[in-house]
């Protein structure tokens, strides 16, 4: 680039001030890019994550919502360098939507990129479901964790788990339906619950729960750490309809607010459209 500039300076070449303002652009965004994988360096970040949405109250309204945002990352994970999405489990809705679902985002960094979307999500708009279009407010909460490596040793104790069986629901065609290939899996001492129904396999259903319990089980031990050494902003706390991370409004006016760091965007579509990369990259700063 001094080169280019340099050539420049003695005379004057399009090409070369082109090649210069590439070149410029290049490092600007390398730059970026390492300035975040920097702050990514806990202990934890460069595994791959499991997210997981749930609706809040308000039936139809908050699990279309919950859907909402399911589509909202997909999208983001389906956009970055060499990723791939799993849908572990999820349980629809009624009317529309989803009650809950289980996602696996593998790629270099993912809960590095994503650990800090734990919280609860706020919608307000003017309901589709409402023929009197009136105004709503939806919540619904979103909950990130490390996949472990299989070098981390986690103990578990097969008495401690209660695991039972039972027939899946939504995609996976008629035979999904049939059997009772899902498995939900109960650690009794932390009564943690993992569920998957990804497979028409049992035996695979159920290596998958077991490893996301493992995963569980590590951010648990995490937080404890984090707890001792008197870290105030701890990544995971529990669920609680007042922990509030992003509104998300739609109506009156537009506007997508972190309410941590401040960043803002009216440009809704674009956000809900998985492009949220600027969210994620302020949440590393707090």
């Amino acid at each position: 680039m001094e080169e280019f500039y340099q050539l420049i300076q003695i005379e004057y070449d399009d090409n070369l001030c082109q090649e210069l303002i590439k070149e410029s652009d290049n490092v600007l965004k390398e730059s970026i890019r390492l300035r975040y994988l920097n702050l990514m360096n806990d202990e934890a970040d460069h595994y791959n994550a499991f997210l997981e949405i749930h609706a809040g109250a308000g039936g139809t309204e908050s699990q279309d919502w919950a859907q909402m945002l399911q589509r909202m990352y997909l999208r983001w994970a389906e956009s970055q360098k060499n990723s791939q999405v799993s849908l572990l489990q999820e349980s629809r809705g009624e009317e529309a939507g989803i009650k809950s679902t289980i996602l696996k985002i593998s790629m270099e960094f993912s809960y590095g990129w994503l650990k800090r979307e734990s919280g609860i999500h706020r919608l307000v708009r003017i309901s589709p479901f409402d023929s009197n279009k009136r105004r709503h407010t939806s919540f619904a909460s979103v909950w990130v964790y490390p996949e472990v490596d299989d070098k981390i040793e986690i103990e578990i104790n097969d008495a401690d788990l209660r695991i039972d069986t039972y027939r899946a629901s939504g995609a996976g065609g008629q035979h999904v339906n049939k059997t009772d290939s899902a498995v939900r899996i109960t650690h009794l001492p932390s009564k943690i619950v993992v569920q998957c129904q990804s497979d028409r396999s049992q035996h695979k259903n159920r290596s998958n729960a077991m490893s996301m319990l493992k995963s569980r089980l590590f951010e648990l031990e995490l937080q404890k750490r984090k707890e001792e050494e008197n870290i105030s902003n701890k990544e995971k706390k529990d669920i609680g309809w007042g922990n509030q991370i992003r509104s998300y409004v739609l109506h009156p006016y537009k506007l997508i607010k972190d309410l941590r760091t401040g960043h803002e965007s009216s440009n809704v579509n674009d956000i809900l459209d998985g492009k949220i990369s600027k969210f994620l990259e302020q949440s590393l700063t707090i």
